[in-house]
């Protein structure tokens, strides 16, 4: 059955099993080791006159201290826990991001619309992968590599068009944020679905794409 988390609000739920007080460092360095994900360092939050303000020095920024820091972070990323540790030895309030298209791919949605699919899935009795929360209201599902690539036949075959859903999948070259980074003031990226051994096995973005489309579809 499926396991969600009862109150996301709760500290709990912002954590992986043992993960309790644990530094960015140390969370980073548990990602790549107990889950083989590879991490990056992002931006950070920097204290400016009172305000929280991110570390790329845009006043405006979009996803403050929540967005690579470099361009070149695809080749940053790694999956070596000693390599996670020396780079946020660097900088130990940089966010914590992981690449998708690589151990996975996740589909993204609005926060709305995962929760009802959240609850069609347990009635459907679908094994889920890692489902992370944002701070803007968006739902990541974690899924095997290769949904970015056939997300939009899929959802075409249920009926739908790809372009009528605010529903998309990050593959190779994208990102997510992982808890406990911060957006701002806006909060903190927290687990829904927290990784577990249980959950180790990610399911396939077939499993999981008509509760997702058919949620999508409502909540527009």
């Amino acid at each position: 059955m499926l396991s969600v988390e009862k109150t996301i609000p709760a500290t709990e739920a912002a954590q992986i099993p043992k993960q309790r007080g644990e530094s960015l460092l140390e969370t980073a360095v548990r990602y790549a080791e107990e889950r083989h994900w590879d991490v990056f360092p992002g931006t950070w939050l920097e204290a400016v006159g009172g305000v929280q303000r991110c570390s790329c020095g845009d006043a405006a920024c979009g996803a403050p201290g929540a967005h690579p820091a470099r361009p070149d972070w695809e080749t940053q990323a790694t999956g070596s826990a000693t390599v996670a540790r020396r780079m946020w030895q660097k900088q130990p309030n940089a966010s914590i991001l992981l690449p998708t298209g690589r151990t996975f791919d996740a589909i993204s949605v609005p926060e709305t619309a995962g929760f009802l699919a959240l609850a069609r899935m347990e009635r459907m009795e679908l094994t889920l992968g890692p489902v992370t929360l944002t701070p803007d209201r968006r739902m990541q599902f974690f899924v095997l590599p290769g949904a970015s690539v056939k997300v939009s036949d899929l959802v075409r075959k249920l009926g739908w068009s790809i372009g009528s859903l605010d529903l998309a999948a990050l593959g190779e070259g994208g990102y997510v944020a992982a808890p406990p980074t911060r957006f701002g003031s806006r909060g903190a990226v927290q687990w829904v679905c927290r990784p577990t051994p249980a959950n180790r096995w990610l399911p396939d973005a077939e499993e999981l794409i008509s509760p997702l489309a058919y949620a999508c579809g409502r909540d527009r």
